[in-house]
């Protein structure tokens, strides 16, 4: 019994100590960590102390570092990998598509910033209501439609710039 009670207690110490065990230093060189003691002293590394470090490998792209900086292509326009190969005429339809939307959208956009402007009355729009007697509520009137000017403006250009990415139409 009594031995039994000792080799509980051993085993029991054991499982204790072993996540001890198992937490080797960790240096950190810059952006990068490591348990190599070796390596560490060559890089003149420092110890990290104090917590646990969780490294996450990230993912390397296909096509490698010197393929995407080669500047045969925008990288931006490329399908992803895997994806289903789309022909060219169906291609120049989705994008005649696409154009067809943002001008549209860019149409809907100018006629907004124009209604707007008219309100706007160059900074000086007719007074509503109360602010006749509220002169605080007619300023931030005034800035608020100020702003929303500002915010459709950089949608119609954000617009312009998207028509502008899409291929040339055709003739």
């Amino acid at each position: 019994m009594k031995t039994a009670a000792s080799l509980f207690f051993l085993a029991g110490s054991l499982l204790i100590a072993l996540p001890a065990l198992a937490q080797e230093r960790v240096w950190r060189c810059g952006n990068e960590y490591t348990n190599n003691a070796t390596i560490a002293q060559q890089k003149g590394c420092k110890v990290m102390e104090g917590g646990n470090v969780t490294v996450v490998q990230g993912t390397k792209s296909s096509g490698g570092g010197s393929a995407s900086s080669s500047g045969s292509g925008s990288s931006a326009a490329r399908a992803p990998a895997g994806s289903p190969r789309v022909e060219g005429v169906d291609q120049r339809a989705r994008d005649g598509e696409a154009r067809s939307v943002l001008e549209s959208e860019l149409k809907k956009a100018e006629a907004r910033q124009a209604e707007l402007q008219k309100e706007y009355n160059n900074g000086e729009p007719e007074k509503q209501g109360s602010e006749g007697r509220n002169y605080q509520k007619y300023l931030d009137r005034v800035a608020e439609m100020k702003a929303e000017l500002a915010r459709n403006e950089s949608d119609i250009a954000g617009i312009r710039r998207e028509i502008g990415r899409l291929p040339a139409k055709p003739q």
